[in-house]
């Protein structure tokens, strides 16, 4: 029979007699007896299954449950035969009898779990809570029997048995819950079960003090917890550790632990404040509160115990601390050994330092001992150790291995000692033994280095080198030959063999040149390669190490050392090779190329020749490798590496950058026409298209064009300015159409850089908020009122003073800081007006109009961004008016109307910003979701003067009414422009005619309720 199947069948006996314990309570003496029986039963049966270390604390708990369950079935039985039972009587001798049986089977638990060590903290720990628990059990529960008048001597003694002996065990409980380490599931368990117990005979006993016990209530509930989890318990695998060592351990006052001291501490003043409180008449009467001197007393006693947990606390602290400093001594000890002798040694005075002092010990240290072993130390009964290895008397011991060098001998070493000096003593041991383990190693290491200097074993070393060694006698013949030159040579290489016959004919001269420095004494040779004769009459290249010892006894002659290194210097070219040349087109790299300018710039300043550097860069690369795949644009490279090779001739050298940008030094000349003319050359080249292969058979013809900046050192000061110069120039070249070269020029040089400075700066005027905002107002013809602003940006930059657009928008575009740019302007216009609105609700302003760039439009979450705006700023979604470029509506139509309708929804509207200046298409008008329809100043110039100009205006103006878009006119001047504006139905206007652009502080006079607008002079 399985444990599971034993665990199951009992849970449901126990379930089955419970429900009938209830559910017949005429039956109570039957069921209650078969509850209680069956659990020392089950007792019994665990035991038999699991077989425990101890058996017998498990037969003094079954004999307890039978002892209680007689008990019981003794009282049902009078009660059943209709007799009141008397107090005390016989089944009270049987309900005492259990308790002491209890404690000496937890006791036997306590004994076999801790061993014979003493675990002073846990005991301190359970002692504080058993006090706490006592008094309350002293002044609820034992104190009343013993003040009752209607009980005798004898049935008061019997009375406060019962709690008595609760606490008794609860204590033993504490005590073992109190031990540090693994709790098993069985204590868990038993724990439980005790518990039951306890709160069964405290409802019992003030049942007793009331008179009003009855038989089947739920008072029972505790007794069959008790019956029922410790029978459960004994039938679980865990019950074996019960009686098994458990892994002793300091004990550590964690943030439970000291709650669950700090709360049993309170007991005894919580139990004062509420007998005081109560106000009990017997306490009244006497003039104070009854149990006052065993409350003191119970105080007084958890005062002492948690002092003495504090002491075990600090003893334990400086017990670790001296432990640490000796072992720090033992391991500068150990360090200093030199032989396993000296290992030993330190052994024995490590851990006499380790031992407390005054403290009998015992050690020893056997011989190695064949076979393999981990570093380990394990727990030894004497009886355990092997033959002839002792204890010294003491019946546990640390049994501690160690392997030696080789991995076929092991040490070991037996420390035995009082059992709570072991506890503390293993892990220090533990971590000596890793000390030791690479002391052995050192000592092991430096043996063997020594050895290798010993000549036996230089002799092997010889005789199994892969070098060749060879002695040459005084007429320059090999005296000695090692193994290895057969392989090397392809052939035994006999004594007397001349060495000049090992070494090519080409190799003969440089041979000779080194024997005779070497005779000279002109010292060691390292390093020297000579060609030699190999296998299969193959020439290989050789390394030679050549030593004169000639007047060393031992060996009078010269010793060369050779080893074969052709792969070596092959695999090294190719290394060079592919560290100085592109992989895919093979020529020259950056590294390479910056090389030879540096040489060639110093030698054309040295001769005052010109010299000429061409960055050559691919257009449109990037289309062909998307378009036509990677493949293709690789060989494209290819193509145009060939044809710029076949171009500059052998005097120049030309270099892959990276990616598509090629560079080319042209050799030197007296002019810079020579670089030009290699320019032009490369530019024609590669006009025409290339056919280039893909590797599936087919061929593609794709575009070569290329755009080339030329640069010479005459407007250089250095090879890194004229590798820049030539760079500005490409960018230059780049700029102004592709397909061309351009030469370096120092005046459009200098304006790129202001360029490139001005994107640099651009980016930390959005850090440093150097931008600011003007308005220009926008009014309706008819009465002139200002009803929209339009925002205009402004830098203010920190040494030119405050900027335009014009001065900065270009860059910013190409930069990518409009981005940036945008998003402050839409934020601060959002800001600004949601002000104004908050400080003059009536104002006439109904909208600011804010200028989007395109690529700010394009961002993916731009219409997420203005909502942010609009949020930020506590503004009204129809208070914007967001201005777009025709640009923007023509290209990505798709996704730009998908945005506007989303911006619509919001409640945002659309202008089209310079309308008719781009390319204008009345399709997309009716298409596109916009509002507004912003007139270029360039159309209102002429309106005045040219009939032409007059009729598109007022073409355009009916459209936009047909299509339900209003009009905007930019750039209104003069007094005639705006009358015949609103004669041909255009409702709004801005110029300066109006209002120049204002700050901030100046739109608020112009904007006030029913004020018309003030014209500029």
């Amino acid at each position: 029979m399985t444990t599971r199947t034993a665990r199951a069948g009992f849970g449901a006996w126990i379930v089955a007699l419970v429900v009938l314990y209830y559910v017949f309570p005429d039956a109570h003496l039957y069921t209650w007896a078969l509850l209680g029986y069956s659990s020392a039963a089950a007792i019994l049966v665990g035991t038999r299954l699991h077989r425990p270390d101890r058996r017998l604390p498990w037969y003094l708990t079954s004999a307890a449950l039978a002892f209680f369950t007689t008990g019981d079935t003794w009282y049902n039985l009078i009660l059943a035969v209709g007799r009141h039972p008397g107090f005390p009587g016989l089944a009270d001798v049987f309900y005492l009898l259990v308790y002491p049986l209890l404690t000496s089977a937890f006791l036997l638990f306590i004994r076999s779990r801790s061993g014979r060590g003493d675990n002073r903290a846990a005991l301190l720990d359970a002692l504080v809570p058993t006090v706490g628990l006592g008094l309350l059990a002293w002044v609820y529960w034992i104190a009343p029997f013993t003040r009752a008048q209607d009980l005798s001597v004898l049935e008061k003694v019997v009375s406060i048995g019962y709690p008595l002996g609760d606490v008794l065990v609860l204590a033993m409980i504490l005590r073992m819950l109190a031990a540090i380490g693994t709790r098993p599931k069985a204590l868990t368990s038993l724990a439980v079960a005790m518990v039951g117990l306890l709160v069964s005979d405290v409802f019992y006993g003030q049942s007793q003090l009331r008179s009003d016990w009855t038989l089947g209530g739920p008072v029972d509930l505790g007794w069959i917890v008790f019956y029922a989890m410790v029978g459960y318990t004994a039938l679980q695998p865990s019950m074996r550790q019960m009686t098994e060592p458990a892994e002793r351990s300091r004990a550590v006052m964690g943030r439970h632990r000291l709650g669950w001291l700090t709360a049993a501490a309170l007991i005894a003043p919580a139990v004062l404040c509420l007998e005081y409180v109560q106000g009990r008449p017997a306490e009244i009467a006497r003039g104070g509160i009854v149990d006052a001197p065993i409350i003191a007393a119970a105080a007084a006693v958890m005062f002492l115990l948690v002092l003495a947990r504090v002491a075990d606390l600090a003893l334990a602290q400086r017990q670790a601390g001296a432990r640490e400093r000796a072992l720090r001594e033992a391991g500068a000890l150990l360090f200093t050994a030199a032989t396993e002798d000296d290992v030993a040694e330190a052994i024995r005075r490590a851990v006499d330092r380790l031992m407390p002092p005054n403290q009998a010990y015992h050690l020893e240290l056997t011989r190695p001992v064949p076979g393999h072993a981990d570093v380990s130390v394990q727990w030894r009964a004497a009886a355990d150790l092997p033959e002839g290895v002792g204890a010294g008397g003491f019946p546990l011991v640390l049994f501690a291995t160690q392997p030696l060098p080789g991995g076929t001998r092991h040490g070991q070493m037996i420390v035995g000692a009082a059992e709570d000096v072991l506890h503390a003593l293993r892990p220090a041991l533990e971590t000596l033994g890793a000390q030791i383990a690479v002391v052995v190693e050192r000592i092991s290491l430096t043996a063997e280095v020594n050895q290798r200097d010993s000549e036996a074993y230089f002799r092997t070393l010889i005789q199994s080198t892969a070098d060749v060694i060879l002695i040459l006698d005084e007429q320059d013949a090999v005296r000695y030959a090692s193994p290895s030159a057969t392989k090397l040579f392809g052939a035994i290489i006999e004594a007397g063999t001349p060495l000049t016959a090992l070494i090519t004919a080409d190799g003969q001269d440089a041979l000779r040149d080194v024997l005779a420095r070497l005779k000279r004494g002109n010292g060691d040779l390292n390093g020297v390669e000579l060609t030699a004769q190999g296998p299969g009459r193959r020439q290989m290249l050789i390394e030679c190490d050549l030593r004169n010892l000639r007047d060393d006894p031992t060996v009078a002659g010269l010793v060369i050392t050779m080893r074969d290194v052709t792969e070596q210097r092959r695999l090294e070219d190719d290394l060079t090779h592919q560290a100085f040349h592109d992989s895919l087109t093979g020529l020259a790299n950056r590294v390479l190329f910056r090389n030879r300018l540096e040489q060639a710039y110093m030698v054309a300043e040295r001769d005052g020749a010109t010299l000429g550097v061409l960055f050559v860069d691919l257009d449109d690369f990037k289309e062909v490798n998307d378009t036509l795949g990677h493949a293709i644009g690789d060989q494209l490279l290819l193509a145009v590496a060939r044809r710029i090779s076949s171009i500059i001739g052998a005097g120049s050298t030309a270099a892959r950058m990276g990616g598509d940008e090629f560079a080319i030094l042209v050799e030197q000349s007296d002019s810079a026409d020579a670089a030009e003319d290699v320019a032009a050359r490369i530019v024609t080249a590669l006009n025409s298209p290339l056919e280039v292969p893909d590797g599936e058979g087919s061929t593609h013809l794709v575009s070569g064009a290329v755009s080339i900046g030329v640069a010479t050192n005459r407007d250089a000061d250095g090879a890194t300015e004229l590798l820049r110069h030539a760079d500005l120039a490409l960018y230059l070249a780049k700029g102004m159409g592709k397909g061309d070269w351009q030469r370096y020029q120092s005046d459009l040089a200098s304006a790129m850089v202001q360029r490139l400075e001005m994107r640099t700066q651009l980016h930390e005027a959005i850090e440093d908020e150097q931008f600011m905002l003007q308005y220009q107002p926008i009014v309706e013809l008819a009465d002139q009122r200002v009803t929209g602003v339009e925002a205009l940006v402004r830098w203010q930059h920190p040494t030119r003073g405050l900027l335009g657009p014009f001065h900065f928008v270009e860059a910013a575009e190409e930069s990518g800081a409009i981005v940036g740019i945008g998003a402050w302007v839409l934020g601060e216009a959002l800001r600004q007006f949601a002000t104004w609105k908050a400080a003059d609700p009536d104002t006439t302003l109904r909208y600011v109009s804010v200028n989007v760039s395109p690529r700010q439009f394009r961002a993916a979450d731009f219409v997420e961004q203005v909502r942010a705006a609009l949020i930020k700023a506590d503004a009204r979604p129809e208070w914007l008016l967001l201005e777009i470029t025709e640009s923007l509506v023509l290209k990505d139509a798709d996704k730009v109307v998908q945005d506007l309708r989303a911006l619509r929804a919001m409640g945002v509207r659309v202008a089209i910003d310079d309308f008719g200046t781009g390319y204008s298409s009345l399709s997309y008008l009716r298409q596109m979701p916009v509002d507004v329809l912003k007139l270029d100043k360039s159309f209102i110039d002429d309106i005045l003067t040219s009939r032409q100009q007059h009729a598109l205006v007022d073409a355009i103006i009916t459209l936009a009414g047909n299509l339900d878009l209003a009009v905007v006119a930019e750039g209104i001047e003069e007094p005639g422009q705006m009358l015949a504006l609103d004669a041909m139905g255009c409702h709004y206007g801005q110029g300066y005619h109006f209002a120049k652009p204002l700050w901030p502080a100046d739109i608020p006079a112009m904007t006030e309720s029913a004020r018309p607008a003030a014209v500029s002079a």
